[in-house]
């Protein structure tokens, strides 16, 4: 009876057959030991062990943190200005990792989610500083760019085709070894060929055009469907699919040559054009495409990998070198020295209709 009467006044200590609370199993292994008086079965309400608190405390790191952080958990607070944009960063962080990076809805949300913030920062401040703008504006054009549509898997392969056709008309040119003329015309213009084992012959044709870059660039390029306007050996030539802004689908009709000894043929290609500085190369070669099947009256050819390389003259930028390589089966049963000489002709005769198209635009602009 002294022993309960104590109990009252200083708390108890725990049974001998209770561990000391050294860790989370001392504490939950010992029923009864939290609030139990040794020896009843009776409880006092609110007792504990003398070393519980120093043990809580030390689970948390202070007395007393834990209870804090519960209650700024449980109550709302007032958020800083960009306090959410951190989060925001991590969240594009995020979706760095492959597995995320398809995920359009989250690559928009994240667009979205930085614009606001910043949005919001520009508000709250007397003004923006250049690096938000900076932000703000590429935040803007992501989210622009989300929105577009993305190719499909049949564009795709177009474009691949004419990065193809690009990457291996540069590497047959960039080979200077092996290359025999064929053509020299007065005015410097030639004409040399070249046999290579997986393509067969290819034509290379070199001239200096007396008119800058860009407006033989446009001529060939923004103009390309007018080409049969000027250029006699092309009928025709129309664009039948644009995927995105350097590759075309292209159905091409060649006239007959002088005496039929060459019959109208057609192509259908791929065309990729790039701008590199002050180079521009147009880079094409034949493709499938379901909706122009062979045409009456045609033999189906095929081109490529096939090239014009532009670039200013050195030492005189109002003049431009050209450089065109030709490569192109036209099928039949044709000799190849008629061919090798039809060829050859036909890159010659281009060069001096291309002339004359760009004298007559100056003409009609001065």
């Amino acid at each position: 009876m002294p022993q309960l009467l104590a109990s009252s006044r200083s708390p108890p200590a725990p049974p001998s057959n209770c561990p000391s609370p050294r860790g989370t199993r001392g504490v939950s292994s010992c029923t009864g030991w939290r609030g139990a008086i040794p020896g009843s079965s009776g409880t006092v309400p609110g007792w504990q062990h003398p070393s519980a608190g120093a043990f809580k405390a030390e689970r948390a790191g202070r007395p007393g943190q834990r209870n804090a952080r519960r209650r700024d958990a449980r109550s709302p607070r007032l958020r800083l200005p960009g306090e959410m944009l951190p989060a925001t960063s991590k969240l594009c962080a995020a979706i760095s990792y492959r597995h995320l990076r398809n995920m359009t809805g989250l690559r928009r949300q994240a667009a979205v989610a930085i614009s606001q913030e910043l949005s919001k920062l520009a508000h709250r401040s007397a003004g923006p500083s250049a690096w938000i703008n900076q932000v703000r504006r590429r935040s803007s054009l992501l989210s622009s760019r989300l929105e577009e549509t993305p190719f499909s898997e049949m564009e795709m392969s177009y474009i691949k085709q004419g990065e193809e056709a690009l990457q291996k008309s540069l590497s047959i040119l960039g080979n200077l070894d092996g290359w025999k003329t064929e053509t020299v015309v007065g005015n410097g213009d030639k004409v040399l060929s070249k046999v290579l084992p997986d393509v067969g012959k290819v034509f290379r044709l070199e001239v200096v055009v007396d008119q800058p870059l860009d407006m033989v660039y446009s001529e060939l390029v923004d103009n390309m469907e007018q080409m049969g306007d000027w250029n006699p050996n092309v009928k025709e030539i129309k664009i039948l699919q644009k995927i995105g802004k350097d590759t075309v689908i292209t159905h091409e009709k060649a006239a007959a040559t002088p005496g039929n000894i060459v019959g109208p043929r057609d192509f259908v290609s791929v065309r990729c054009a790039k701008r590199r500085g002050s180079t521009c190369v147009l880079a094409g070669m034949s493709t499938k495409y379901g909706a122009m099947p062979e045409q009456e009256g045609f033999i189906r050819a095929e081109n490529g990998p096939t090239c014009m390389v532009l670039r200013p003259l050195a030492g005189s930028p109002s003049q431009t070198k050209l450089t065109w390589l030709l490569s192109i089966d036209l099928k039949g049963w044709l000799p190849k020295t008629i061919i090798n000489q039809v060829l050859s002709q036909t890159q010659v005769d281009f060069a001096n209709h291309l002339r004359r198209r760009l004298a007559r635009t100056v003409a009609a602009g001065c």
